[in-house]
C-alpha cells in the first residue's frame, strides 16, 4: 500500500468509528482493537445502512493491521458510501479539502499577518516615497527669473514708476507683483509657462506668454508708451502761453462721455472726485497760480480717444 493509500484508508476507518458511534456511543475508538461483538454490531449496521456485507476474516485482513492490505476499489466504495460519501472518489475529494482547511489555521495566521502587512506597508511606503520624491522635484525645479521692463522707443529702464504685474497661474487665482523701483521683479517658479498682464500708467497695458528656459534666468521685456497719458502729464507741468491750442488737443483726445475720476489722498481729505470732459480740460488749460502736476493712474481708450480715466494731484511736486 503506498503512503498516501496507507493515510487515505486509515482517514475512513475514522469516519466509519464516528458512524458507529451515532448507535454505538460506547464502543472503542480506534477501529483495530474492535473484536468480537463490536465487529458483529459493524456487520449489521453495515447491512442497514449500505445492504452491503463484510466477513470477519476480511476485517481482520483489511481493518485491524495498520499496515493491512488495501482493499478492492468496489469494498472502498462500500465502506465509503457507509461513512457518507457517494464512492471512494468522492470520499477521497471531500476530505482532500477538509484537509486543506484543517491546515490553513496552522498556516495561516502568519501568512495573514504577512499579506495584511504587505497590504499596509507598500501602498504606506510607496506614497511617502511619492510624496518625498514630488517634494525634492519641486525644491530641484523652482527656480529664480528675473523680469525687467525697459520703454519700447528709448530702450531706457523704466525706473521709478508703476509698473504691475498680474500672474495668472493655470487653474488659480491671479497673483498681483509690484516691479522695483529699477523697473524690475523677480519670480520664484517651477512652471515652464507663465502668463501674465503688465501695465504701468504711462505705458500700454499688455498681456506676456513666456516659455521659461532654465538656462535663460533674466528678459528684458518691452512696454509700449500711451502718448495720450504722457500728453496729458506735462500739459499739467509745461506752461504753455496758447491755451486754445492745448484745449483743442485736448478735445481732441478725450470722449465726450469720458468717465474722469481724480482720486484725492492728502491732509486734508481723502476720496474721490469726478470730472466731465470740460472740467479737466479747464483743471489743465485755465491759467493759475498753482502748477497741476497730474500723475496718471490708470487709463482707458477706444478708437483712439481717452473713455476712463484715474488721475492724482501730486502734492508734493507742486
Amino acid at each position: 500500500m503506498r503512503d498516501k493509500d496507507h493515510i487515505d484508508f486509515e482517514l475512513l476507518k475514522q469516519k466509519i468509528v464516528a458512524v458507529m458511534q451515532q448507535s454505538q456511543p460506547g464502543i472503542n475508538p480506534v477501529i483495530s482493537e474492535w473484536k468480537g461483538q463490536e465487529i458483529t454490531d459493524f456487520q449489521e449496521d453495515l447491512r442497514i445502512r449500505v445492504n452491503s456485507n463484510i466477513s470477519e476474516k476480511w476485517f481482520y485482513t483489511h481493518m485491524k493491521s495498520p499496515r493491512s492490505t488495501f482493499p478492492r476499489i468496489d469494498m472502498l466504495n462500500i465502506l465509503s458510501k457507509y461513512a457518507g460519501y457517494a464512492n471512494w472518489d468522492d470520499f477521497l475529494f471531500k476530505t482532500g479539502k477538509e484537509t486543506l482547511l484543517a491546515e490553513e489555521p496552522l498556516i495561516n495566521p502568519i501568512r495573514k499577518v504577512g499579506i495584511n502587512r504587505y497590504f499596509i506597508l507598500v501602498p504606506m511606503l510607496t506614497l511617502i516615497i511619492m510624496v518625498v520624491l514630488f517634494g525634492l522635484f519641486k525644491l530641484f525645479n523652482v527656480r529664480e527669473y528675473r523680469f525687467c521692463f525697459v520703454d519700447q522707443d528709448t530702450r531706457e529702464p523704466i525706473v521709478n514708476n508703476r509698473v504691475e504685474i498680474i500672474l495668472l497661474p493655470e487653474g488659480e487665482s491671479p497673483v498681483h507683483f509690484l516691479a522695483a523701483k529699477e523697473g524690475c521683479f523677480l519670480l520664484k517658479t517651477d512652471k515652464s509657462r507663465i502668463r501674465m498682464v503688465v501695465s504701468s500708467p504711462y505705458y500700454h497695458t499688455d498681456t506676456l506668454v513666456r516659455i521659461v528656459r532654465k538656462l535663460d534666468r533674466e528678459e528684458i521685456i518691452t512696454l509700449k508708451t500711451n502718448d495720450y497719458a504722457l500728453m496729458i502729464h506735462y500739459f499739467s507741468m509745461m506752461k504753455v502761453d496758447d491755451w486754445e491750442k492745448r484745449r483743442k488737443r485736448l478735445d481732441e483726445m478725450i470722449d465726450n462721455d469720458a468717465m474722469i475720476c481724480q482720486v484725492i489722498n492728502s491732509r486734508e481729505a481723502t476720496g474721490m472726485a469726478l470730472y466731465n470732459k470740460e472740467e479737466f480740460i479747464d483743471l489743465l488749460t485755465v491759467p493759475t497760480s498753482r502748477l497741476k502736476n497730474i500723475e496718471i493712474l490708470g487709463m482707458q481708450e477706444r478708437k483712439n480717444r481717452i473713455t476712463t480715466l484715474r488721475f492724482r494731484i501730486n502734492e508734493k511736486k507742486r
